[in-house]
């Protein structure tokens, strides 16, 4: 098969959503659809006791929630789909974020009763800066919820998009029997018994079809076929283009835990969604069909396997073939490596693979070479740009409970900061670690994994820091020298080596940018390969 075959062959989107939406289920259920898995696990249901096979790590297991962003991979009709899913809790924000760099288009999930809530209005800001194409699926149709053109209404409102139904539920809640689907014009029916297994769907070519009045009962088809006029006067007509330039968001309706609605919300992506898009370089544009290897590692991950201490580095390609055993350039560092053997994923399960290709994510194990927003190529000296670092919200001093294990400890915190879990800030003075997290949660998170994948114990105390300010100067200025002497109980170094200030407040920051005007801080720390 020819490059241009593989690269239009693939498509590569992450899931979002508010926590509790449904997201981790839907995954399970795409996978279900693609023969990945005969049967999903849902993530809280008792009757199943499978666990969720996207949620892999221990605490995930414990919390219910999605923490570390796992990379799942199926074949569904002749197209290789990689899904990206991200942690919907807003503790791991940052981790969502960088994610979103690796994908062609998302998959926004809404749940029928909550409507929008904050932290899907986050992300999909930061869908909308970058211009991502974004299917919307109002989840969870078996529970009572909002009206459908309500919730229409408030995706419109609250997300700013522009939303097109492509298909409509049949009653709501208790009253749920089915879903009407105007992409394909026909209709599913709920069938309560079937949840974990794929059911039926009946074609209908004409909504005025006593069939439907039949099937669903004459009230029911009344109020869908007034539903659908209205739908035909009040949105917009589907237009790829729209949708592909983040004007136009296509919306389905669905319940993943009955695995309904799901499989045309599967059918549509993979006649609309996007394959494998170019990207921006500092120095150019690098387009998927070039013949040279171009990627970048939006993602570290130590101990995929508890039994071997493995990072592994996960790998978007931009652009040519990626080959086992071939010589690329880390730009950064301006080394070559060469990688005997690449995964491939599904969930926990890895397999070698020997070549992959633009939108695949390949994960590379690392020995402590790769950094996030690396960028590896054929040979070309360009890198990727845009995986932000943000300044974090949560300080403490870490303490070390155990002093036999001092190498175990900072060898934990060391990989755990590789990736991105949270930022590490080493006090100049007297090199006492602080660690920042954008939420409190991962506090928990990193001395849960401490422990259970390092065997090192560590212990956290309070410290009053409002923001860390990356600090740009010319360190050899008297200004500098003079802000360094005043300051010197709040500087720190990050992970690069990077001087950081550590502000107690707000009006701190504002007075020593008054006093030392060529002192710049910063909130975000671009990971550029200076």
């Amino acid at each position: 098969m020819s490059l241009q075959q593989e690269i239009s062959k693939r498509k590569t989107f992450g899931i979002i959503s508010h926590p509790d939406a449904g997201k981790t289920t839907l995954t399970e259920k795409l996978l279900l659809f693609g023969g990945a898995i005969q049967e999903a696990g849902a993530v809280k249901s008792n009757k199943i006791k499978k666990g969720a096979t996207s949620d892999f790590m221990e605490i995930e297991r414990q919390r219910g929630i999605s923490v570390a962003t796992s990379v799942l991979a199926f074949e569904y009709r002749d197209h290789k789909i990689n899904i990206l899913d991200t942690p919907g809790h807003k503790d791991f924000a940052e981790d969502t974020y960088r994610t979103l760099t690796a994908v062609d288009s998302v998959i926004v999930v809404i749940d029928v009763a909550k409507g929008v809530e904050e932290q899907t209005e986050k992300l999909v800001q930061v869908c909308r800066m970058r211009n991502i194409p974004m299917i919307v699926f109002i989840n969870k149709l078996d529970r009572e919820g909002k009206d459908a053109f309500d919730l229409l209404d408030e995706v419109e409102q609250k997300l700013g998009l522009t939303v097109c139904p492509l298909s409509l539920p049949i009653g709501m809640g208790s009253d749920f029997q089915g879903i009407y689907n105007i992409w394909e014009n026909n209709i599913q029916l709920f069938l309560e018994e079937k949840k974990q297994k794929v059911g039926e769907s009946l074609k209908i070519d004409d909504i005025n079809d006593s069939q439907i009045d039949e099937l669903v009962g004459a009230k029911a088809a009344t109020t869908l076929r007034e539903e659908l006029d209205l739908i035909q006067s009040v949105y917009p007509e589907f237009n790829r283009e729209d949708y592909m330039n983040g004007d136009l968001q296509p919306v389905f309706f669905g319940s993943a835990l009955n695995n309904f609605g799901v499989r045309e919300l599967l059918n549509a992506f993979i006649d609309i969604a996007p394959m494998p898009q170019p990207k921006e370089s500092e120095t150019r544009i690098v387009k998927p069909e070039e013949q040279n290897f171009t990627g970048f590692v939006f993602k570290i991950h130590a101990n995929m396997d508890p039994k071997h201490r493995d990072r592994l580095a996960f790998v978007k390609i931009v652009s040519g073939t990626f080959k086992r055993n071939e010589n690329y350039l880390l730009v950064r560092e301006g080394k070559k490596m060469k990688f005997s053997s690449p995964n491939a994923f599904f969930a926990d399960k890895k397999e070698v693979v020997d070549e992959s290709f633009p939108g695949d994510i390949v994960g590379l194990h690392d020995t402590g070479s790769f950094r996030i927003g690396d960028t590896l190529t054929a040979g070309e000296k360009l890198s990727f740009k845009g995986i932000p670092s943000f300044s974090p919200e949560h300080f403490r001093y870490i303490n070390n409970n155990d002093p036999l294990k001092a190498k175990q400890l900072a060898k934990g915190i060391d990989q755990l900061m590789d990736e991105g879990v949270a930022q590490l800030f080493t006090l100049e003075m007297n090199n006492r670690k602080i660690i920042g997290t954008v939420g409190a949660l991962q506090y928990e998170v990193i001395q849960y994994r401490l422990e259970h994948e390092y065997g090192a114990k560590c212990s956290y105390e309070p410290i009053s820091i409002h923001k860390a300010c990356w600090v740009e100067a010319d360190e050899k200025s008297e200004e500098f020298k003079e802000f360094a002497r005043l300051k010197q109980r709040f500087l720190a170094r990050d992970k690069y080596d990077q001087l950081v200030f550590l502000a107690d407040s707000s009006f701190t920051i504002h007075m020593t940018q008054e006093k030392f005007p060529n002192v710049k801080l910063h909130f975000i720390s671009e990971f550029q390969n200076h």
